[in-house]
């Protein structure tokens, strides 16, 4: 009989080539009341940019922590660079920054890059080229308590490049910054992808995660409740149709083969339908004696279909992610 494998172990001895992140049914439990993570299962390829979404409190940083072998899962797989969570050999491949960096406030920039280059064992030689990638080595010689938030983030990502990582581990990186700061980090991210590496992000903000991540997970109250490309998880494009009579002009669309979906929306009619035929449902409802005042393209935004996956009143104590 074959012995059960201890939780947070590998999940597949032989990780496939372009899987970095393995995990399935990961659980963390502090006590009867309060689940954290609940079954979570989610993969993260070689080379993408992949975002990890959820409110505050939806399990995002637990996660991210068992994932670096920071906290011991209550069950479940996990697979990182196929290692198990916390092994030295997949560590020495890994950069991360969760909750925020920690540096030493009246150190510069470069000497709390160069405690961080000796704790992980990472000649110093790589920290100009970490403090260049991030755009901050005009403040290098500058202390850490004089950096705007931006730069603290940005210095905190730098001390993740440090060990030239294959995958890049960021918890929350645009947390509290303002628009420009937003800007800067999302080009820094954007770079990062397109050097080859695997980034892992998580977040809360809707907007930036749809301009940079290729494919993502959503969790909420500890449970993935969807993990798909951008595209799909927006569900394509929808047509806003305003008509006159509303009732003749739902009938008629609903009538049609070209149309999945028609409902309410702002005093108009949102519909399913591939944009190719906008024209023939404007023949269609002038045909049958409908007034057509508006008739335009409409792309779902992020945020929409999060916020109706996520809208829901707090039944559960939150941990964690705070």
């Amino acid at each position: 009989m074959t012995a059960p494998r201890p939780a947070g172990t590998v999940a597949d001895p032989v990780a496939q080539a372009d899987t970095v992140v393995q995990v399935r049914g990961l659980t963390k439990r502090y006590n009867e009341r309060i689940t954290a993570v609940d079954g979570v299962s989610m993969s993260v390829r070689r080379g993408e940019i992949y975002g990890f979404l959820g409110p505050n409190g939806a399990g995002k940083t637990t996660t991210l922590r068992m994932l670096l072998g920071l906290v011991a899962p209550t069950g479940g797989t996990v697979s990182v660079l196929g290692r198990p969570p916390g092994d030295p050999a997949a560590l020495a491949r890994i950069g991360s920054l969760v909750e925020g960096p920690g540096f030493y406030p009246y150190l510069s920039g470069n000497d709390n890059l160069r405690v961080v280059a000796r704790y992980a064992g990472v000649p110093a030689s790589r920290i100009g080229e970490a403090l260049l990638s991030v755009d901050l080595a005009d403040r290098a010689r500058d202390t850490f308590a004089t950096y705007s938030l931006g730069m603290k983030q940005r210095l905190g990502v730098a001390a993740a490049l440090l060990k030239d990582p294959e995958l890049v581990i960021l918890d929350e990186p645009t947390n509290g910054l303002d628009p420009a700061g937003m800007r800067d980090m999302r080009r820094l991210v954007r770079s990062l992808g397109a050097s080859g590496r695997t980034v892992l992000l998580s977040s809360h903000l809707l907007g930036e995660v749809q301009q940079i991540c290729d494919r993502v997970g959503v969790i909420d109250r500890g449970r993935m409740l969807a993990e798909s490309t951008v595209d799909q998880l927006r569900g394509g494009t929808e047509l806003i149709v305003a008509a006159t009579p509303p009732d003749v002009a739902r009938a008629q669309l609903e009538s049609m083969h070209e149309v999945e979906s028609v409902r309410p929306y702002d005093g108009a009619l949102r519909v399913r339908a591939d944009d190719r035929h906008t024209a023939l449902i404007n023949r269609t409802l002038v045909s049958a004696g409908v007034a057509v005042t508006e008739l335009r393209r409409d792309e779902r935004q992020l945020e929409d279909v999060f916020l109706a996956m996520t809208d829901h009143e707090p039944d559960r104590q939150e941990v964690d992610d705070v």
